[in-house]
């Protein structure tokens, strides 16, 4: 059962009317579960961020940012967002469970609600009772004086809001729990099948062997189906306790008021040049809405900080963090996860650059771009980029939309009083894939067969990458043999003891490099073990297309048979990677109608860097999804929320926009490669880069069309109302 209201006191919770509806199982409050884990997990937080190098962190740790404001499994006191649970019913079926909730009684008396980090950051209101609002303060890159911006030719600075999303995948967040004695076995489409196990035999008192945790087949996750929520631990608690299976499937209006929201960040940054546009200083200043508890959410922003520098040289950058609790839900990793808004902030700082300085925005980019011999760099703020070849990223993406050709065309229409505004925006953006230091590993074993066939076994989950084609394909190419008979298990913790799980865009870096480096481990063991048949120095016993050969007398042995013959061949291992920095450039063409506040973006070009492709296909998909996800963040995506905390959604998504068919404009999708020296496939990852691209490339397309004095008047998302008023306001004399 859940609230409205954003903040408030719980007075009392009656379940009592709901225990005698007919099919209902039991109805409880937090009360009546005395003996349930006192909280969800809010650990598992920060402790996954390790150090980096000229890196500072004020107060990044889970002991000082979760302690006293533990996000409970139902509310015990205070409810601090809306639809934050009071109660859960049980029935025989979910209509009857739905009738039992209906029949919930609970009085709570409002608070003061605070849904925004200025708002919030005052603490006149607080969330928890002698506890900052500001849960956690960092810094990336060291500060600097006054001078560099006294002694720049220019400054400019902006302002800019990162707004509130959904992830809104297909399927919404599951979990089945079904208790044996003993023993529970959970079915839950989730990213991190062996982090959900090994936090709910915590929660439960028992050994991680105690829990099995199975990933079916899911519909999208895009970072929100990581954490073990409270629901989660509602009803594995009520499994256990009644040994009786239990299932909770949230439905979608239930997920726009619960699930983890993405983004949110309040900006202001100060970029320097001098008069050829050679940068000199960036300053970004972050005040992150986390939501209500300081789960995961609390230290994402400093991913924010530590990509503040983009791909260019600017000697001092420096990015400071506060991250704050509002009454709004968890802000929680969100495709991109930190990178969209660096690159939203620095990229439209580099527009309004440009503007200020009369040079061609792309050129401006050009001049300051990281050179190829510079690899690996090491930026101001701690982060050592891997490979990059930016300029031909740029270049190709100018090429491939007709650069010049638009530029003529929107000249053409600013002398022509009666034609739509045109503008072309530019966005060069470097990410981070793979994760932190000490979590760039993957877990997995390859088994062979008596009958040829192998068993690829990972640590991983898929939500839709198709793990499930692209990793047979690697093995079979690695072992040469047909990748039909080749089978993938992941996702069940009985299969794979050990895993660490999909996000961050790390399947294919990190575990693509475990498949290729198992590989390898077959073919010695089964080099070793011809050799030992057949009475040969192993030199003298080769590996082809899935045979081990002699060199000598000719012998030849399928893997089958070699089994056969000498037993279970299995090799098991952890394997480690270095971090990637995929990298990109996206220009969007954008029609700005002044009086309808309307835009229309005529053609969107993609060009993302992300090494050595597994399967092309699959990474063109990719880049496509996320190129519309990045649409739907610049021009549709956000959650408005009124005075009292609760989110304005209640016509689903009639309120809540999303781009549909209608609003695909045509997009073109290109790629460089620069191979990573990072991984031994040379691969980074490839799931994230319209997210983190795209959105400043449009803006900055609005923002060339209607030249408003003030950029900061176009704040995503760019809907009618705001593009109507920026189309009023005072324009640019000049522009070049």
């Amino acid at each position: 059962m859940r609230g409205k209201i954003g903040h408030g006191t719980l007075r009392a919770v009656d379940c009592a009317a709901a225990r005698a509806v007919a099919g209902v199982v039991g109805a409880w409050s937090a009360a009546d579960l005395s003996d349930m884990p006192p909280c969800a997990l809010a650990a598992a937080t920060l402790q996954d961020l390790p150090p980096v190098p000229h890196t500072v962190l004020a107060k990044l740790s889970s002991d000082e940012a979760v302690a006293g404001r533990e996000w409970p499994a139902l509310v015990k006191d205070r409810v601090r967002y809306a639809g934050e649970a009071v109660a859960v019913v049980l029935g025989e079926d979910r209509y009857r469970a739905e009738d039992g909730a209906a029949e919930v009684t609970f009085r709570v008396d409002p608070l003061p609600a605070v849904v925004t980090p200025a708002a919030a950051a005052q603490d006149s209101v607080r969330l928890f009772d002698g506890l900052s609002n500001i849960a956690l303060e960092g810094e990336a890159g060291e500060p600097f004086g006054d001078d560099v911006w006294q002694q720049a030719a220019v400054v400019v600075e902006g302002r800019y809001r990162q707004n509130l999303l959904m992830p809104m995948p297909m399927e919404c967040r599951t979990f089945l729990a079904v208790p044996e004695g003993d023993r529970l076995t959970v079915w839950s489409g989730h990213q991190m099948p062996h982090r959900l196990r090994r936090e709910l035999a915590a929660l439960l008192g028992w050994s991680q062997e105690q829990v099995r945790v199975v990933v079916p087949d899911t519909g999208g996750a895009f970072g929100s189906k990581s954490a073990s929520f409270p629901e989660f631990v509602v009803v594995a608690f009520l499994a256990v306790k009644l040994q009786r299976p239990v299932r909770w499937i949230e439905d979608r209006l239930e997920s726009m008021m619960v699930a983890t929201r993405g983004r949110g960040q309040d900006q202001h940054a100060r970029l320097a040049a001098d008069a050829d546009g050679r940068l000199l200083a960036y300053e970004l200043n972050i005040d992150a809405d986390v939501g209500a508890y300081p789960h995961l959410g609390v230290g994402l922003p400093m991913q924010t900080a530590w990509m503040a520098t983009g791909p260019y040289t600017t000697p001092k950058v420096h990015a400071t963090v506060r991250s704050i609790l509002t009454n709004t839900m968890l802000t929680y990793p969100y495709r991109g996860a930190g990178r969209p808004e660096a690159v939203i902030a620095l990229e439209r700082s580099m527009d309004t650059l440009a503007r200020r300085l009369g040079i061609d925005p792309a050129e401006l980019r050009r001049r300051n771009f990281i050179p190829p011999e510079s690899f690996p760099y090491e930026t101001p703020t701690g982060r050592t980029y891997d490979s990059g070849a930016y300029a031909r990223a740029l270049d190709l993406a100018l090429e491939t939309i007709g650069y010049d050709t638009w530029r003529a065309e929107q000249a053409r229409r600013r002398d022509d009083p009666t034609a739509k505004p045109l503008g072309i925006g530019i966005s060069c953006y470097v990410e981070r894939s793979g994760g932190e230091p000490g979590g760039l590993h993957e877990f997995g074993s390859i088994e062979v067969l008596e009958d040829g066939t192998v068993t690829a076994r990972l640590g991983a989950a898929s939500s839709g990458q198709s793990h499930e084609s692209v990793f047979p394909a690697l093995v079979a190419k690695y072992l040469g043999i047909n990748e039909h008979r080749v089978r993938l298990i992941e996702g069940d913790t009985d299969e794979q003891s050990q895993g660490l799980g999909s996000f961050a865009s790390r399947t294919a870096q990190v575990a693509g490099a475990l498949l290729q480096h198992a590989c390898h481990l077959v073919v010695e063991e089964a080099r070793n073990r011809a050799a030992e048949l057949w009475e040969l120095p192993v030199h003298n016993v080769e590996w082809s297309d899935g045979t081990v050969q002699a060199s000598t007398n000719g012998a030849v042995m399928s893997l089958g048979e070699l089994v056969k013959d000498t037993g279970s061949l299995r090799v098991e291992d952890r394997f480690e990677t270095g971090m990637a920095f995929p990298f990109g450039t996206h220009v969007a063409v954008a029609e700005a109608d002044p009086e309808l506040g309307t835009v229309r973006l005529l053609k969107v070009v993609t060009v993302d860097d992300c090494g050595v492709q597994i399967d092309p296909v699959i990474v063109r998909a990719q880049a496509f999804g996320s190129a519309l996800q990045g649409i739907g963040q610049a021009l549709y995506e956000a959650i408005p929320y009124d005075d009292t905390g609760t989110p304005m959604l209640g016509n689903g998504l009639l309120d809540y926009l999303l781009p549909t068919f209608t609003e695909v404009p045509p997009i073109e999708i290109k790629d460089t490669c620069t191979p990573s020296p990072s991984s031994p496939l040379g691969a980074k990852g490839a799931g994230e880069s319209g997210c983190i691209g795209l959105p400043a490339a449009i803006v900055n397309a609005v923002v060339d069309a209607l030249r408003p004095a003030d950029p900061d008047l176009l704040q995503m998302p760019l809907t009618p109302d705001v593009v109507w008023r920026a189309a009023r306001a005072p324009k640019l004399k000049a522009a070049p």
